[in-house]
């Protein structure tokens, strides 16, 4: 005992001892110059006045139960409450507010909640301050409702207080989804408790009505009052759990039988109602059974069936609520003399200045003023790691600034963002149905159309042979076979494979692209941009007669300025790469290059044959159409990412093609480091489909990745194609899949992905089929109750949907790995 009270004393001196070297409040090191102050009775050392104050006030305002509960320190006290007069702004409260009896209420996010304690803390301050009505904090979330009364305060005020505290409110955007999701799973609880409490109570008077019998010719057998009592008693319980918490299969079924087809609500309900009135006219001529907990079993189940493919969905429509979130409401904007000033993001326009504090997220799309900084990529491309930019670099909105603040040029804002495109892309594919879900559907309907036959059929029957018994065998026949497994055998595993395709970072937007993929067999890609980095660096500058290989370079600048392609940046990223010159007359020849006219001169600029009728050397020349002028020598490097990604392709047992547009020398020298066997140059868009309709008609499934302008023809030709997210926009709306990261590893990542769902879905479609074959003679045969047959069916739906969650569980965006980075270039 002695030594375990020493090692005690030992652990409290060293924790004495470690606190004495850290801020009271926030935990954080102390400066030399550390701030005082006396709380409990002790003196405390605090890091700075922000915190000491912070201190002092909970402990005047009798809260200092807050360091006694809480288990993480708080957050560092920042005393820049600038710009919480953007909160009063009436076009602000006017979108993110809502008017309640008596004043209004907002939801915000707060960054510093980091346990129960800080929630106990903000929820007691905020509701000291005058004018706040009603103030609830979830630690879990980070949300803050906050309730207050216009009349008298502004939301301003408690918000300087909660900054005080050391939490950093922001509003909480898409707030209206967030709201409108929780609604509605409240009301889905609500429903699934009203139908739990009732199936356990139906099913305690079921027992009790079974058990207790009602002949008069045994002593033992309950009365035929009490029969009838607990009859009425379990018919004013199961009506709610009937009309109420079956309300959305009774509404669906009337929308199917609006829109004249049979589906599964149809089915459901006239289940439903068919065991409920049965009962309620037993009930009331004295028949001798009742169907009630029949009715409530059914509700129940499936309503607990329902909410689990919700949840499956709610995953593929995480990423489109996270993309929606991940915009910021406000933002810093540079002035002309250097100052700042916090507007709405709706006022940020092209070409301004915006400053983006570390840890915030960047308000618009633009270009990186500042020598480097690092951003956080997840959302959008599903890389793990922050990303080092340096100058000139793009920045994209929704990425989160880390480490230091940064500077950029706003280049495009609100809807034209890459974010914004990226969750009209998840959108448009969840939002159709791919060709194999509609035919689950239709043979699900005729399924529900041949059961209702087969329960006439049996119903007439078991009138002829055992007529007590023909209901309730017709009953269970409707439950047992009722094909919901059969419905969601697909569309729970594609939602779940969307939802996971969108953590890796590819994005389908074609509904039916998830099937083509898991069939490929040969991989078409091109080079530059897509296997090479992008990046393409001139090696070597040749210029013939009279023109120096400074001129060259602006009068190919000229022409390249305007073009999307990868090769185009080679000439541009280069201050004052054009000196002032500018090109008219500007047409882009696919395959080939570019010609215009530069201060009066017709310039062509591409390949050899293309601007100076020379032979095709692989480099790019500039020139008249007959006459060489210059000639470019451009090499590009492989991505970090290729070798590895190719080699995980061919480890699925993919073929690959290498089918580019650059010159013989460099497609050969990619190919060779790469190991790719099958390598074409000189491909023009006509030549690359060609290529492509061949192996098509050798049977082959033919994948195609590109990001250029010239690769769409191709991609549209192809059974999938896949974009890279940096490429042309022509590209990306062309291509089935687009890889919102460059990363190469994102491919063999996602192609076996969309194969482990095609067995998913076999899977299910399987055990679907079966239990319905296994399950219909069974139940014809009079060998299942109903309540036992709706245990039964929603068995098969539970084991559907919990089949297609592996594949959100076996899929994580930290998955995909990372190859290093290559050191020879093209």
């Amino acid at each position: 005992m002695a030594t375990i009270s020493a090692t005690g004393s030992l652990l409290d001196a060293r924790g004495a001892a470690l606190a004495a070297r850290v801020c009271f409040h926030c935990g954080e090191p102390l400066p030399p110059a550390a701030a005082h102050a006396r709380i409990d009775g002790a003196e405390r050392a605090f890091c700075c006045d922000g915190c000491a104050a912070a201190a002092l006030w909970i402990r005047d305002a009798q809260l200092g139960d807050y360091y006694r509960l809480r288990s993480e320190p708080g957050m560092r006290v920042s005393a820049d409450d600038a710009g919480l007069e953007l909160w009063d702004r009436e076009e602000i409260l006017a979108a993110h507010a809502r008017a309640i009896p008596g004043g209004c209420e907002l939801t915000l996010l707060a960054d510093g909640m980091r346990c129960a304690a800080c929630a106990w803390l903000i929820d007691r301050a905020l509701a000291r301050e005058p004018g706040v009505l009603e103030a609830s904090a979830n630690a879990v979330t980070g949300r803050i409702r906050i309730a207050w009364d216009p009349a008298r305060t502004r939301l301003s005020a408690p918000l300087r207080r909660l900054i005080a505290l050391g939490y950093q409110p922001y509003l909480a955007t898409g707030e209206a989804r967030e709201r409108a999701r929780r609604s509605e799973r409240n009301r889905w609880l609500l429903r699934l408790g009203v139908a739990g409490l009732g199936a356990v109570q139906a099913m305690m008077f079921a027992e009790a009505l079974v058990w207790g019998g009602a002949s008069a010719d045994s002593a033992a057998n309950m009365s035929l009052a009490m029969r009838d009592f607990l009859r009425w008693v379990t018919f004013l319980v199961s009506t709610p759990v009937v009309f109420y918490a079956g309300w959305p299969f009774l509404a669906g079924a009337a929308r199917e039988l609006r829109q004249r087809r049979l589906g599964m609500d149809t089915l459901i309900a006239s289940s439903t109602l068919f065991a409920y009135f049965a009962s309620l006219i037993e009930t009331l001529r004295g028949g001798p059974q009742v169907w009630y907990d029949a009715a409530v079993m059914f509700v129940f189940l499936l309503l607990a069936a329902r909410m689990l493919e919700q949840r499956v969905r709610g995953i593929a429509t995480a990423q489109v609520d996270a993309l929606a979130r991940a915009r910021p409401v406000f933002a810093t904007r540079e002035r002309a003399d250097g100052s700042r000033e916090q507007v709405p993001l709706e006022m940020l326009a092209e070409g301004d200045i915006a400053r983006i504090a570390s840890g915030e997220s960047v308000p618009a799309d633009g270009v990186l003023l500042d020598c480097e900084a690092w951003f956080e990529e997840a959302l959008l491309t599903g890389e793990s790691h922050a990303v080092h930019k340096r100058a000139g670099a793009p920045v994209f909105a929704g990425t989160v600034c880390r480490d230091r603040p940064a500077r950029i040029q706003v280049s495009a804002t609100g809807s034209a963002t890459r974010l914004s495109q990226l969750a009209r892309l998840v959108e448009q594919a969840q939002a159709h149905r791919p060709p194999l879900a509609r035919a689950a559907d239709r043979i699900a309907a005729w399924f529900v159309f041949g059961l209702m036959l087969a329960a006439v059929a049996t119903y007439l029957a078991w009138r002829a042979y055992d007529p007590s018994r023909a209901f309730e065998v017709t009953l269970a026949l409707l439950v047992i076979s009722c094909p919901c497994a059969l419905s969601l055998a697909i569309p729970a595993a594609l939602a779940a494979a969307n939802g996971a395709l969108a953590r890796l970072g590819v994005l389908p937007v074609r509904a039916d692209a998830l099937d083509r993929l898991a069939r490929a067999t040969d991989v078409v890609f091109d080079k530059t941009g897509t296997l090479g980095d992008g990046r393409p660096q001139i090696a070597e500058i040749e210029s013939f007669g009279p023109l120096q290989r400074d001129q060259a370079r602006r009068i190919a600048a000229a022409l390249e300025r305007d073009s999307r392609h990868p090769l185009a940046r080679t000439f541009l990223d280069v201050d004052g790469a054009a000196h002032g010159l500018v090109a008219s007359e500007v047409v882009a020849v696919a395959g080939r290059g570019i010609e215009g006219r530069v201060d009066g001169i017709h310039w062509r600029i591409g390949t050899a044959g293309f601007a100076c009728a020379r032979q095709d050397d692989g480099a790019i020349w500039l020139g008249d159409g007959h006459q060489a002028a210059a000639r470019f020598v451009v090499r590009e490097r492989e991505r970090d990412d290729a070798r590895a990604a190719l080699a995980a392709l061919r480890g699925e047992g993919l073929d690959l093609h290498l089918s580019s547009g650059d010159g013989h020398a460099a497609v050969a020298r990619m190919a060779a480091r790469l190991g790719i066997d099958a390598a074409h140059a000189r491909q023009t868009p006509e030549t690359k489909l060609a290529y492509v309709r061949e192996l098509q008609r050798q049977g082959r499934v033919v994948a195609m990745v590109g990001d250029g302008i010239n690769d769409a023809p191709v991609l549209a030709g192809a059974d999938v194609s896949i974009a890279m997210g940096e490429g042309a926009a022509l590209a990306q709306g062309t291509a089935d899949l687009v890889l919102a990261s460059p990363a190469l590893m994102r491919l063999p990542a996602a192609i076996g992905l969309a194969r482990r769902t095609r067995q998913i879905v076999r899977q299910n479609l399987a055990w679907a089929l079966a239990y319905n074959l296994l399950a219909l003679p069974l139940a014809v045969a009079g060998l299942v109750t109903p309540w036992l047959a709706a245990l039964g069916m929603t068995a098969s739906s539970l084991v559907v949907t919990l089949n297609a969650l592996r594949l959100a569980r076996s899929t994580r965006s930290d998955t995909v790995p990372t190859a290093a980075p290559a050191q020879v270039r093209a």
